[in-house]
């Protein structure tokens, strides 16, 4: 008896109960989380014995690599210098990452089913293996599969020694090939087909993804190798796993897109080496992914001469200018309740605008439906695009198209001024670049072009009613 009471006691010793919200740890389940607020959250897990530490630690030391350890300091005795960054090959990837991979940083690459995530890593891995050896773990793949999308990818990649290909769900086997290999980087491909024997649990669980995930953190920060780890999508469009998978990891990078088009965007939500507000663009072909150098090139179609609702925008999203499209629908409520509906762009602020619209311009729209796209696929962020907001919605109001060449940027406030807004000499000379001869800036903002010749027509404004009457006459 005394032998049973002991060994229950160790069963139960065993579990702990994790919010699969924010990874909020209890010794008994609750209903609310204390951290985050979230019900219903706590998921039971069992407990692992701490095995991986001790296997990311051998294979960081059979690895041939200096393990890594840690000691108090002062700040002063800290030797500040920039973290030596690996190039990726691809530019738009380096942007994002903030200049290329740190060594032993981890990386999450996560995106929806058939968006382009293997294709990306894969493309990428073929290019890095022509100077470092490259292990690209796969559990989803066999072998064959990967074979036939390297060579789609990069018929030349069957020559290549540096980079090896392994097929396993075992984090432990994962751990006895880094051993032998011994590589400069390690994919994972992906983190929620990966299981530990330690968890009794099946692979993708909460359990088994915050173990393997701590493990490989661990033998990426005591050997140095960086390890990128790809992750899949929930149905309302965050990472599967518990939310200390994106807390644990230094950089989560989200690839996003509409499989039905042949654009991609890489971005970075969260980066501990470089900005969060940086994009990558990519065009999807047979070969592979294209990168897309020119953003404006998707972004404004080819023709919209005589069609209303329509205007430009110059908008800046991190360090990139690039003009693009907004398209308005204003038509006569169906129903009751007038619908407002944003693609690309904040339905709150959209609501705003309108409210501005209504009460500074004096344009009723109580009684009309308003859509809102931004072309290309693209989620604006930038406060920019607010005046084009209200002459893309004031030109479908009236069906009125607004004139080719023309393209404007500004911020709009609630008592209908234009704001002032950032980088305008970036905005300036890209419209200028794409053939434009008319912007509409704030009026604040032609300071930075006291003494300047440039050869597209400024047109300052104060308020929104001078824009639109700048625009329609």
């Amino acid at each position: 008896m005394e032998k049973l009471i002991k060994h229950n006691k160790m069963a139960k010793d065993k579990t702990a109960y994790v919010c699969s919200n924010c990874g909020q740890e209890s010794a008994k389940w609750i209903g609310k989380c204390p951290a985050c607020g979230q019900w219903n959250t706590f998921k039971e897990i069992k407990v692992a014995p701490d095995t991986g530490r001790m296997a990311a630690t051998s294979a960081a030391a059979s690895a041939g690599r200096e393990l890594r350890t840690s000691r108090p300091v002062r700040l002063r005795e800290i030797v500040g210098s920039d973290d030596r960054r690996i190039s990726t090959g691809d530019d738009e990837l380096n942007r994002v990452l903030g200049g290329g991979l740190v060594p032993g940083s981890i990386v999450l690459l996560g995106g929806e089913p058939g968006i382009g995530k293997s294709t990306l890593s894969l493309q990428t891995m073929l290019q890095m293996a022509a100077g470092m050896r490259i292990l690209y773990v796969s559990g989803e793949e066999s072998a064959h599969q990967l074979k036939m999308r390297a060579e789609r990818l990069n018929p030349a990649s069957l020559d290549l020694e540096n980079f090896m290909l392994l097929c396993e769900n075992s984090l432990e086997v994962i751990f006895k090939h880094i051993k032998d290999v011994a590589p400069d980087l390690v994919v994972v491909d992906s983190i929620q087909t990966i299981a530990t024997e330690d968890v009794d649990s099946s692979a993708g669980s909460i359990a088994q993804v915050r173990e393997c995930a701590s493990a490989l953190l661990r033998f990426a920060k005591t050997s140095g190798v960086p390890v990128i780890l790809i992750g899949h999508i929930t149905k309302e469009g965050t990472l599967a796993g518990p939310k200390i998978l994106e807390h644990i990891v230094d950089t989560v990078i989200q690839f996003e897109g509409d499989q039905h088009y042949m654009y991609r965007i890489l971005r970075s939500m969260k980066n501990r080496f470089g900005s969060t507000s940086e994009l990558g663009i990519y065009e999807m072909r047979q070969d592979g992914l294209r990168q897309v150098s020119n953003p404006s090139e998707l972004l404004l179609s080819e023709e919209h001469d005589g069609l209303s609702g329509i205007a430009i925008s110059a908008a800046i999203e991190g360090v990139r200018p690039f003009l693009m499209e907004t398209q308005a629908l204003v038509s006569s409520a169906a129903y009751g309740t007038p619908q407002r509906q944003a693609t690309g762009f904040d339905q709150r602020r959209l609501n705003m605008l309108l409210a501005v619209l209504e009460k500074r311009v004096g344009f009723k729209l109580m009684q009309k439906d308003v859509f809102i796209n931004i072309a290309g696929g693209l989620r604006v962020t930038d406060m920019a695009m607010d005046l084009s907001i209200i002459a893309a919605v004031l030109s479908s109001n009236v069906d009125t198209p607004i004139e080719s060449g023309w393209c404007m940027c500004g911020e709009v406030g609630l008592s209908g001024e234009v704001r002032p807004v950032s980088r305008i000499e970036q905005r300036v000379q890209e419209a200028e670049k794409l053939g434009f001869q008319h912007i509409i800036i704030p009026r604040y903002n032609m300071r930075a072009f006291a003494h300047k010749q440039l050869g597209i027509q400024l047109h300052p404004v104060r308020k929104v009613e001078e824009a639109l009457r700048t625009l329609f006459g």
